[in-house]
């Protein structure tokens, strides 16, 4: 059997301990990091998180295969882009202007899109974003079982897309390829499979609906 991708996960809020327990469970070492001391999160993460491991960030970024955002978007802009260099990156973050406030960068634009412009170095992938987090865990499902839910996986580099689908497989999904970073708009808050649970087919329809209305 293969070795597993070694997966960072960069913040400790609501989102990232999901994605976490779910890797974890799924079979891949996991760490994970916020901007501070790995000990103020060190009990935090054996209660909820157990398994994974408290790091610094840039530690946990320089030992990882797959480095995962699941921070407030702007937060993002105080990431030195040189830590993830090199790194396939998961974009799990949302932008939220009532809560981020207004960020200039994201305004009429693909979020993710701008993310890997900032991280030119990086393999950058949207996914992990568009269930919520208190969904996300609990409608996870081995492959085969008839209410298996999708979840969809956008990027410009198909090695690292095909990358990124399997984690999402593995952590419960059916994962759905989408061709580019644009496509992946329809997984932004707006979008048509943002916030809802859907069925593969159901997934596949709505995303080709969204498409058909924009030609």
């Amino acid at each position: 059997m293969r070795e597993l991708s070694r997966l960072a996960v960069l913040g400790a809020g609501h989102v990232g301990p999901v994605i976490a327990r779910l890797a974890i469970k799924a079979g891949y070492p996991v760490a994970i990091a916020t901007s501070g001391d790995p000990e103020d999160i060190a009990l935090i993460t054996e209660l909820v998180i157990p398994g994974a491991q408290p790091r610094w960030a840039s530690d946990a970024v320089a030992d990882a295969d797959i480095v995962v955002l699941a921070i407030p978007l702007h937060r993002f802009l105080d990431i030195d882009p040189a830590l993830l260099a090199g790194k396939l990156v998961v974009d799990a973050m949302n932008y939220w202007p009532a809560s981020d406030g207004v960020l200039e960068p994201f305004e009429d634009r693909g979020s993710s899109e701008v993310v890997a412009g900032r991280l030119a170095g990086s393999a950058v992938v949207k996914a992990l974003n568009h269930i919520g987090y208190h969904e996300f865990e609990d409608r996870a499902r081995p492959a085969g079982a008839p209410d298996r839910r999708a979840a969809g996986v956008a990027g410009d580099d198909p090695a690292a897309v095909a990358t990124i689908a399997d984690l999402v497989d593995r952590m419960g999904y059916d994962p759905v390829r989408l061709e580019s970073l644009r496509a992946g708009r329809v997984l932004q808050p707006g979008g048509p499979v943002f916030g809802v649970v859907l069925t593969l087919p159901e997934f596949e329809l709505a995303v080709r609906e969204e498409a058909r209305s924009l030609t």
